[in-house]
């Protein structure tokens, strides 16, 4: 398989949306990206606003001046669609439907979400909630191209989505019926005890990965280093190379025939300076 260049390579980062949705691609464009991932609406609310016609045409025709692609949208952090709580569970399911919704209008190619959390109940009941909940929109996902994927979760509090089992059962019991997949964070599975400082590290973890979920359904990353330690089950994000897990993890990414050209986004702190440094440097170590 001949190498991809690293300019072809997807790198990004999550980019602002604030006054329009195509801000979020003139952002990438700044520093460097070739895709991006952004909320689509305010991710501390439950309500959203619906995508008008002509927000929908401003974000295509920046879309299509810059060339960014790949384009995967955050839910809100509110959403559990896990929830033992009937009433938070209906809310979860509505405002998912809306994230949806939206991400269609836009053409987005990914709709990440973290799983849920099993407040009050165990982690099988909050597996199956998650499985009830997504299976409702079969229908809607239907029409149109985005595909659903799952994050991994440091495994802070009560969150499911923090071992690869987890997410196993969740595509087992979904990947017939609806597009779904994993974005795997760095940042959470090794908060989570999967220790991926070394290519030794990345190695195993692949192949457990391969293992218990499958290769083919692992569509994306997110790349942060951790301010936390291994296992720590503690989502504290840190700039590339200066937390725990450190940089060869990232050369690896950016090196290794598994995981080089799949869609990156980077969340770590400090914005677009920050940003454009580290998109840089990524494309560097793809091309040592």
């Amino acid at each position: 398989m001949p190498k991809v260049p690293s300019s072809e390579l997807l790198i990004g980062a999550h980019t602002s949306a604030q006054g329009g949705a195509q801000n979020a691609i003139w952002m990438g464009q700044e520093i460097g990206a070739n895709t991006v991932q952004f909320f689509t609406s305010n991710q501390k609310r439950w309500s959203g606003k619906e995508i008008t016609q002509e927000q929908a045409e401003l974000f295509q025709e920046a879309v299509r001046v810059t060339g960014l692609c790949q384009l995967m949208s955050h839910d809100s952090y509110l959403i559990n669609l896990g929830s033992s709580n009937p009433s938070v569970l209906h809310k979860s399911q509505k405002a998912f439907e809306k994230e949806l919704i939206r991400c269609q209008k836009l053409g987005i190619s990914f709709l990440n979400f973290h799983p849920g959390a099993a407040v009050g109940a165990t982690e099988e009941q909050c597996l199956n909630n998650i499985v009830d909940s997504l299976e409702q929109f079969e229908e809607l996902i239907s029409h149109g191209a985005t595909r659903l994927l799952l994050e991994t979760t440091a495994g802070q509090g009560t969150t499911v989505g923090y071992c690869f089992e987890h997410l196993a059962y969740l595509i087992e019991k979904l990947y017939r019926k609806i597009p779904v997949g994993i974005c795997i964070d760095t940042c959470h599975i090794f908060a989570a005890g999967y220790d991926i400082r070394t290519e030794a590290g990345w190695e195993k973890t692949l192949k457990d990965f391969e293992r218990i979920v499958g290769m083919k359904h692992l569509y994306a990353f997110h790349l942060n280093d951790s301010l936390k330690p291994l296992g720590s089950l503690r989502d504290r994000h840190a700039p590339l190379g200066k937390g725990e897990i450190g940089m060869e993890c990232f050369k690896v990414l950016m090196k290794n025939p598994k995981t080089r050209r799949l869609p990156k986004y980077l969340e770590t702190p400090d914005g677009p300076p920050l940003w454009k440094k580290e998109i840089a440097m990524l494309r560097e170590f793809a091309d040592l």
